[in-house]
Formats: C-alpha cells, structure tokens, sequence
C-alpha cells in the first residue's frame, strides 16, 4: 500500500529480519494498492489465503461480525491498553471485542512549501485556520507563486470521505445523530462541502485534485506544483527526500487547520489483523506481535508514528521525525472517527459519488448531501 504508512522495502526489512529471529516461519508479503484492499481480504477469506492482513479501522464492524478476520481479544496483553494510545488502541476494536493490533496511527496533516510562502509575503501563522489557508492561497495564487496553491485526494474514493471527515469535524457536522441515522446533510455537513466546492470555483484547489489521490496530492506537492496540501504522515519524509523531490527543505508540516467547531483529525489508523481462516494463527500472531512491537515500530517512525505513547517521549523517535512528532501529539488526541457501521463501504460509496458530483458542479451541495443521506439510511436500516 503506497499511499499511506510504512513503504514496501520497510515492511521487506522488517519481514527480513522477523525472518531471522524466527527461521522455522516464513512469511510471503503481497503488496496491494488500499484501493483493492478491502475486495482482496474478503475474496481471499474463504479460501484462507492469508493469514495475516491489514485491515483499515473503518473495517473491524464488517469484518468481525462476518468472521473474516479473527477475535484476538483473549491474546490482548491488558498492559497494551495503558500503552498504547486510545486512537490506537480504538483502531481494531468493534463491540468491545478486538480485531486486530494496531499497526499505522495516522491522521492528515497540514503540509506548506516554506519558500512558496515566503515569496508571496505570507506568515506560517495563518495556516493555523481554514479561512486562514484560503487567504493564503489567494496571495499565493494573486502574487504568481503557483498557478493553484491548493492540491487535495478528491478522487471518488476512501481518499475523499477522509479529507471531507476532517472540515465536517471542523465545521462541527457529524456522520451520524445519536440514533445512528445519517447527520452529514446537516448544516456542517453542508458547510464543509460549500467549502470545498468554492475553493474549486474560486481557483485555489487544483481541479485535478478531483482525479487525484494521495500519492497524486505527494507527487504535485513534490513537484512545487502546490504550496499548501493535506496529506498522511508518510509524505513528509518522501518530500524532504531529494531523490522523490525538488523541494527538499522547503517543507514543514502542522496539524490540521481549525474551522469554527474545531481541528479534529481524521482517524486513519490501520491493524494488523489475524485472518480467521488462517492454519497458521500461531505463527502469524508472532508475526503480528513482532511487526506492531515497540521497538519495530520506533525503528520505522518517519514513515509511521508509533501507537506506543511513550515513544513520543524517546529522543531517538523525536530525531527521526522531529517536524512531525510535535504536531502528532496535538493531533493524535484529536480524532474524528468515520461510521463504525457494518455497511459503511455502502455508505462511504455513495458519498463518495455524491460529494464528487457537488465538487464538479453537477448538484447543489446540499441536494448532494441529501441524496447521500437517504441512500445511507436505506442501508442502515
């Protein structure tokens, strides 16, 4: 998975080296975009193809109650509770049971290119709120620094929800009511997805962010193509990285802007999770155990920040990710969760179309939102 979390060789040298603590156990990695993810762990089930997968923390309600993957609750040490940080350790559970450990704690951050903002005369300073990253990028579009400041993962897929979950939070909208039925067309729903729409008409956001996804948003920000963008943690390291970018250097990286009811990040954690029809649930639960493990986990923490509260404290986790450490543990206690609901890959699709068709100017937004709506009441029942 290229877009987010830990980068194929570092997840080569951890099987490497698991590998060789344990040489009775092999293990056969198989990448796959996040894309194809979901469909690949459910066809892959019955068969019992894999023994280990990594399943998104929007999954567990699915794929625990259809017994995909495995209730791991009884192999919990309690201590990972207290250890752990609570967007981590919410990450793989669904009806007090756990699904999973917690392997990738992510939310999107704020990344500006530095001399972007300088050249156009702007202070850092004003980042700090979203009606403050549109001012921005008008000075920034106006004094000819970049043709659009902006560059965002709108394509029609999970990208999008996460980047619309945060100015919902931020616009202090929710997904559902306290009853369960959908809250998203309602005023900060709307707000968020006004928001969106007239940074497009406005000439801000880069038109192709509606085809783009977050290796898209990396790539374009990389380029110094986009001065402002929001993106996982992963990007910060690949573009510092002067063979992925040509603007090493010039890039640092905040939490998420306020709107008017708050900053709250996106939970985009992720678990590794052990397949229930696995032959090999001992070996891959040493495998699982090993690759979540502290030490692993500090070892890797510039692609991937640590779900163990006190490597936030560890000078050796700081020097490896030093611009973003500060600003993950503001963020981190901040999460917006998105539906933990068996259908959600229903409802997420269908707004997924329906924010896609407000974006491009094809619906109202708020005709958008309500088509959404009932299309997911339909599925909640």
């Amino acid at each position: 998975m290229k877009q987010a979390g830990y980068s194929e060789e570092n997840i080569r040298e951890m099987t490497t080296a698991f590998q060789k603590a344990n040489p009775d156990i092999t293990v056969t990695p198989d990448f796959v975009s996040y894309e194809a993810l979901h469909d690949k762990i459910v066809a892959a089930a019955p068969a019992g193809t894999y023994d280990v997968v990594l399943i998104d923390v929007i999954w567990p309600a699915e794929f625990g109650s259809k017994r995909i993957v495995a209730d791991v609750t009884d192999k919990w040490p309690a201590e990972w509770k207290s250890q752990m940080l609570p967007g981590a350790v919410a990450t793989p559970q669904f009806d007090g049971a756990f699904y999973g450990v917690p392997w990738i704690l992510d939310t999107k951050y704020l990344f500006y290119n530095t001399a972007h903002l300088q050249k156009a005369g702007v202070d850092a300073g004003q980042l700090d709120t979203w009606d403050g990253v549109m001012a921005a990028a008008r000075s920034l579009r106006d004094g000819g620094v970049v043709q659009y400041p902006l560059i965002w993962s709108w394509q029609q897929a999970e990208a999008l929800i996460c980047d619309y979950a945060q100015l919902l939070g931020a616009f202090g909208g929710k997904f559902l009511d306290d009853a369960g039925k959908p809250a998203f067309n309602q005023a900060g729903g709307v707000q968020a997805l006004e928001f969106m729409r007239q940074s497009v008409v406005d000439g801000l956001s880069n038109p192709t962010s509606t085809q783009s996804l977050e290796e898209d948003v990396r790539r374009v920000f990389s380029a110094g193509q986009a001065s402002i963008a929001l993106n996982w943690t992963y990007m910060y390291g690949m573009a510092n990285d002067p063979s992925q970018s040509q603007i090493p250097g010039d890039v640092q990286v905040l939490q998420t802007p306020a709107g008017p009811a708050g900053r709250p990040g996106v939970n985009g954690s992720m678990a590794l999770a052990l397949a229930a029809g696995s032959k090999n649930q001992d070996a891959a639960w040493k495998y699982i155990t090993y690759l979540t493990s502290q030490p692993v986990q500090n070892k890797y923490a510039l692609s991937s920040l640590p779900v163990w509260t006190s490597s936030y404290d560890d000078p050796a986790v700081i020097k490896t990710n030093p611009a973003v450490i500060p600003q993950a543990k503001k963020q981190l206690a901040d999460l917006i969760l998105r539906p933990q609901v068996e259908a959600y890959n229903a409802i997420s699709q269908s707004l997924q179309s329906e924010i896609q068709k407000a974006l491009l100017g094809q619906k109202p937004s708020q005709q958008a939102l309500d088509d959404a709506a009932s299309q997911a009441a339909s599925v909640l029942g």
